[in-house]
């Protein structure tokens, strides 16, 4: 009797990128050994009060650290590389490949946030091969995108080649002359492929994405019209962007200041790696501004996604300490908002229109263009690579259905892909594709001073919904009130007199002493009289929960500040206990 052994699958799992848009991180696993294909961030929504950055929940990682044998980084853009210096904190990466342009990128991030040694960074360039371990070995393959410097990549795998594409359009007129790599898609695709997965961002657009090169006539018509200063603002790593502005200052002879850490930051780097060409005199320190007339003046700058700290933003409020909006000012938003940024660039271009700026923005009036590719782009992928399984991938639920369809319309066949979310472990052998369970999914948020967890953003959605009320109260050995109770209500909107819930507060806490003093409080032999001051002090916080809740219809925050009295002499410290609970915080002091 023959035994027949299992082949391992090779696991495909991804942490980040699917039904939304963003913090794009992938997990590709076989046997003992793990390799990663990006790990980007997020931006906060409205209600996330206080965040910075959302990340993937990065658990899988953590208890798996021992299998990671590297990282593939395919292009710069924050939604692909902003998430590391935050996962370097928490487990090592041996090493990361990526293109010069993002290695460039991340290696300042690693050294600002003195996270230089917890990693090796390795550039590459179009068409190299590295092997990552004993199973994996990956081949860059130049594509085109909106930021300089970007690939696809093929992984070679002992179940065969997958690709993925990274973000990408088919741009035939780069601004950088760098063209897509069609023939080596071409010659995978020929050889075979066994699994795609592809950008999802544009699937529901018909057609083709233009060229990069179509925004250069409409930026040169506003700029040549403007009369007095003008400023733009695009997303920093747009690099092709950030170099048509620079040519046609310029062309237009406009000294260009530079404003916001991050256009500087990529500006710097794409010079020196020879994707931005301009002489050095283009430029000028913002100091000297004052004594340049403003027709021959140009800033550029960031906040096109109206970031709340972003230099265009600080200007809109007036809070910038240099640049002040003047009547006859003009400001290009030479780019569309993201899903979920779109209020924040509205009221940005209100506040400036308020001010007296004319503001040109929109998509009708063609100074930007999309750097994913839409369906006509995606079938010529999919006709390329010619895979036998297929996953489509970056994208909000919709895409990735849409997407589905365009394959299935080239001849993928239904069975042969899967619509996945973040989690989801993908299967996948030499003969089937299918999903073969979870891991742990989800968010983890980031604020000025770490990770904030799941209690705290509660108690932050509820402060910003509905107020907080607090109730500052000591308490003596026979269970009574020392003194009244302090009541302070901030952000709670009620038509009960405050007298009157001060009144029902104190008498509250009065009949819970009078009627259960017993329950807490215990006479010892050895240790005289002991209370259990946290259990007494979580009985009062649900009472007064459940009262403020009747009277001011309303459910704010309630913070009990419970102060008892020093030990009595020849006793033992009673004990001090903490409980947090959703809808409340209680604390106890002495």
């Amino acid at each position: 009797m023959t035994q027949t052994t299992t082949k391992p699958t090779l696991k495909i799992i991804p942490l980040g990128g699917l039904h939304e848009i963003g913090k794009n991180t992938c997990i590709f696993e076989y046997e003992e050994e793990i390799i990663l294909v990006d790990a980007g961030l997020a931006f906060p929504t409205s209600e996330m009060h206080g965040i910075n950055i959302v990340l993937p929940d990065m658990t899988y990682l953590r208890e798996n650290r021992h299998k990671i044998k590297g990282m593939i980084a395919t292009h710069g853009h924050e939604d692909h590389i902003g998430g590391i210096p935050y996962h370097l904190k928490q487990f090592d990466i041996p090493i990361i490949y990526g293109p010069r342009l993002a290695i460039a990128l991340l290696r300042d991030k690693l050294e600002e946030a003195g996270l230089s040694d917890r990693t090796t960074l390795k550039t590459v360039g179009p068409r190299d091969i590295v092997k990552m371990s004993e199973s994996f070995s990956v081949e860059f393959i130049r594509n085109t995108h909106s930021m300089a410097d970007s690939f696809t990549i093929a992984i070679h795998t002992p179940l065969g080649v997958v690709i993925h594409t990274g973000d990408f359009k088919i741009d035939h007129t780069p601004i950088d002359g760098e063209y897509f790599d069609l023939q080596k898609l071409a010659e995978h695709g020929e050889k075979g492929v066994l699994c795609l997965l592809s950008d999802s961002t544009n699937s529901e657009v018909p057609g083709m994405t233009p060229s990069e090169r179509s925004v250069y006539p409409n930026l040169d018509r506003i700029i040549a019209q403007a009369e007095g200063r003008l400023m733009i603002t695009t997303f920093a790593s747009s690099v092709h962007r950030v170099n048509i502005i620079l040519q046609l200052a310029q062309k237009h002879n406009r000294k260009v200041a530079v404003v916001g850490r991050s256009m500087l930051n990529v500006i710097a780097h794409a010079r020196e790696l020879g994707y931005i060409k301009c002489p050095d005199d283009v430029f000028i320190p913002f100091k000297a501004t004052r004594n340049l007339p403003d027709e021959k003046l140009l800033i550029l700058t960031t906040g096109s996604q109206g970031e709340t700290l972003a230099a265009l933003t600080r200007i809109s409020n007036g809070e910038h300490s240099h640049i002040k909006v003047r009547p006859g000012d003009t400001i290009v938003f030479s780019a569309n908002p993201i899903p979920g940024n779109t209020i924040a660039v509205v009221n940005t271009i209100d506040r400036l229109m308020i001010q007296g700026a004319k503001v040109i923005y929109g998509r009708n009036q063609g100074i930007h263009v999309s750097g994913h590719g839409a369906q006509e782009e995606q079938k010529l992928m999919l006709a390329l690579t010619r895979p036998k399984f297929f996953i489509p991938v970056h994208g909000e639920h919709r895409m990735l259905v849409k997407h589905a369809q365009t394959a299935q319309s080239v001849g993928v066949p239904a069975e042969n892909m899967v619509i996945i979310r973040n989690g989801d472990i993908v299967e996948l052998s030499a003969d089937s594709i299918g999903i073969g369970g979870q891991v742990s999914s989800g968010i983890e948020l980031v604020d000025q001073a770490g990770i904030v967890h799941e209690h705290v953003m509660l108690e932050r959605q509820q402060l910003a919904e509905e107020g907080v009320v607090t109730v500052a109260t000591a308490i003596n050995w026979e269970g009574k009130l020392l003194t009244p109770p302090e009541i302070h209500l901030r952000g709670v909107v009620t038509k009960v007199e405050r007298s009157l819930l001060r009144q029902l507060i104190i008498r509250a806490i009065e009949r819970l002493l009078e009627e259960r003093w017993c329950d807490f409080a215990r006479a010892n032999n050895s240790q005289g009289l002991t209370v259990d001051w946290g259990f007494l002090q979580e009985e009062i916080e649900s009472t007064l929960q459940r009262l403020i809740r009747r009277e001011l219809r309303t459910n704010p925050l309630v913070v009990l500040l419970l102060q008892i009295p020093e030990q009595p002499i020849g006793q033992d410290a009673a004990p001090i206990k903490t409980y947090r609970r959703r809808r409340s915080t209680a604390s106890v002091t002495s």
